[in-house]
């Protein structure tokens, strides 16, 4: 029995990241949650609830407790953080003290309700960070200099632009709705355009196949195939996409995160955006994974976009390493 652990957790819309101090990551699960309509019994979560998605009977429901970065079902959360923590803890321990990530335009009540929730779930004290200095410390960003670094976490509920100096966001915008919104993108595309109807699984991995941010037109265009029901005979349909057609239909939430990067070097001081020129944006996040998205802001922006290695793992590499240096980061951690 140990008496006192230091655990992170990255609680996104997407995906949840677990880190134990002196261990590392040791879980990375969908945020997905399946319970019973009856009881309100918690039936699976993680990985198993995910396969449920959009495959559930009446009385289940399989959902995402997490809307736009922030908890939009409170008893499901905490029922999920405190699965995810038993989990990763393994043995039984007198204390865990707990880092989690928020976006960081939260408001006292989204940081409440985590917070509560995180309390309710076992944690003795719990400790907050914003996503966009999270995933600078995890990207291996010197946050503490006086000098200008822009990060874009781009995640699964939202899109976090933010330049940093001293350790502190100076310039902030939050996007709500970043790789989910591009799902949505893919399934409204492919109903209007060939009367085919898909759940967000079939679109998500759509988008990790053929997804395509910035798509040259020298190159070839990939295709795969797509099974669904057809809108309106109601019967199973197979068609094949194009990886130029699926380009095409996310270029609209792909802009909606253009325009906020775009928003927040305008209101940039100009020594710190001097600093961005010379150094680059950092792209970090889950959607950091799409393909060609550095050139997508390169090419719109003309300021050079670099993707940080791991960008799935910044923000809860940053969160660990806040939690392993409390007194380092104190002036990050809320």
């Amino acid at each position: 029995m140990t008496f006192k652990k230091q655990v992170a957790i990255d609680l996104g819309t997407a995906n949840t990241l677990v880190y134990i101090a002196g261990k590392g990551i040791v879980l990375n699960e969908p945020t997905v949650v399946a319970y019973s309509v009856e009881n309100n019994q918690i039936l699976a979560v993680g990985e198993d609830a995910r396969q449920m998605l959009g495959r559930t009977p009446g009385n289940i429901i399989a959902s995402r407790p997490l809307k736009d970065g922030v908890i939009a079902d409170y008893t499901i959360t905490e029922a999920m953080v405190s699965y995810f923590i038993k989990k990763a803890v393994k043995q039984t321990v007198f204390r865990i003290d707990l880092m989690i990530s928020v976006p960081g335009g939260s408001t006292q009540v989204e940081k409440r309700a985590v917070v509560s929730a995180c309390k309710s779930a076992g944690a003795s004290d719990v400790y907050l960070i914003e996503e966009p200095l999270a995933a600078a410390i995890g990207a291996q960003i010197p946050i503490s200099q006086a000098s200008g670094h822009m990060i874009v976490n781009i995640g699964g509920g939202t899109a976090e632009i933010a330049v940093i100096s001293l350790g502190q966001l100076v310039v902030y915008r939050s996007i709500r709705g970043a790789g989910t919104k591009i799902d949505e993108a893919i399934i409204q595309y492919l109903r209007k355009q060939y009367n085919l109807i898909i759940g967000e699984r079939t679109a998500e991995d759509v988008k990790i196949k053929i997804g395509n941010a910035y798509l040259d037109s020298a190159l070839e265009s990939k295709t795969t195939e797509v099974k669904g029901r057809d809108f309106q005979t109601g019967l199973p349909k197979i068609i094949n996409v194009t990886e130029k057609a699926i380009s095409e239909a996310i270029q609209k939430p792909l802009k909606g995160i253009l325009d906020g990067v775009k928003e927040v070097l305008a209101q940039t001081p100009p020594e710190l955006a001097s600093d961005i020129v010379d150094r680059g944006i950092v792209i970090s996040g889950g959607t950091g994974l799409l393909n060609n998205i550095d050139k997508y802001f390169t090419f719109n922006i003309g300021v050079a976009a670099l993707i940080a290695e791991e960008p799935l793992f910044c923000v809860i590499r940053g969160a660990g390493m806040a939690i392993e240096n409390l007194e380092s980061y104190k002036e990050a951690i809320r």
